[in-house]
């Protein structure tokens, strides 16, 4: 049976992070689905993603790079998104995913067809790509959506540096909501100011079944995901963002800009946060795990 988490870390979820402790069907969250209109982020990094789950396009004038593509009726939805930039979709020469569940990867199989693009993956990831999300090894598995398998996943190193033209959009490793679970860097500049763009992957700890990330049989679960955290904490980060953009206080900082406050996407202290809370979930997580153990 899954572990439910206690109220109090529910409601710091809630909050925080607005989802179950619990995995669930993509349509009991309606905006996952909801058209919005595409935007610039800051300099070459826009928002093309519905309402409810980001998807990121990376621009320059020799190619861009998508990351995620939210769920598999989306793709046209996200495709038109990247038209209505101005951008060829047939520009779009790679394509990132954070982590291979079918509300994140769900449109990219179709729209690699579409655009012609290569999807690029660590090794962990690429495995559950490949398999359209059935992982085994997945702490959701058999609860998490699915999706259609991606033919043709080109592996990548754990922290290699992705190369489109000018751009360079380096992979860190998060584990821990999936096993191939990646977090993505890399520097936007507008009008001669440069500032780190940090998309960080979902770091709570939620699991399906008998699913332990503190089964001692398996210490690497607890370990790489501790791991993860460590590494968001300490990344070169004025503008997060994450898939569910409700994670990030996304919208909220999008409309304090338009309110006239033109830094309000840049907090530095964000991903630092964002990893704190990320700990904490791990650390009731563990607390509850060792106390529901016979």
């Amino acid at each position: 049976m899954s572990i439910p988490f206690p109220g109090a870390l529910a409601a710091a979820i809630a909050i925080a992070l607005p989802l179950p402790a619990t995995p669930v069907a993509p349509g009991s969250h309606p905006t996952w689905r909801q058209p919005q209109a595409p935007l610039r982020i800051y300099g070459n990094t826009w928002y093309v993603g519905s309402r409810g789950l980001s998807a990121i396009l990376v621009t320059s004038p020799r190619g861009h790079v998508l990351i995620d593509g939210t769920l598999p009726e989306n793709a046209a939805m996200v495709e038109a998104n990247i038209r209505s930039l101005g951008f060829r979709l047939h520009d779009v020469r790679v394509i990132l995913d954070s982590h291979a569940h079918g509300d994140h990867a769900g449109a990219l199989a179709a729209i690699a067809r579409d655009s012609g693009a290569t999807v690029r993956a660590p090794a962990a990831q690429a495995r559950a790509l490949r398999v359209g999300g059935r992982d085994p090894e997945d702490p959701q598995y058999g609860d998490a959506p699915l999706f259609p398998p991606i033919g043709h996943v080109q592996v990548i190193g754990d922290e290699a540096t992705v190369h489109v033209g000018p751009l360079a959009i380096r992979a860190h490793p998060t584990p821990g909501h999936t096993p191939g679970s990646t977090t993505w860097s890399w520097t936007s500049c507008e009008r001669g100011r440069c500032l780190h763009m940090v998309y960080a992957d979902s770091l709570t700890p939620m699991a399906a079944g008998s699913y332990r990330f503190s089964d001692p049989d398996h210490p690497e679960r607890l370990a790489s995901f501790r791991r993860g955290i460590a590494t968001l904490s300490i990344l070169p980060c004025d503008i997060l963002m994450t898939p569910h953009p409700e994670a990030s206080r996304f919208w909220q900082r999008m409309t304090a800009r338009a309110l006239g406050h033109a830094d309000a996407l840049r907090d530095p202290d964000a991903c630092r946060a964002y990893a704190r809370l990320g700990g904490q979930m791990m650390d009731q997580r563990i607390t509850v795990e060792r106390e529901a153990t016979p």
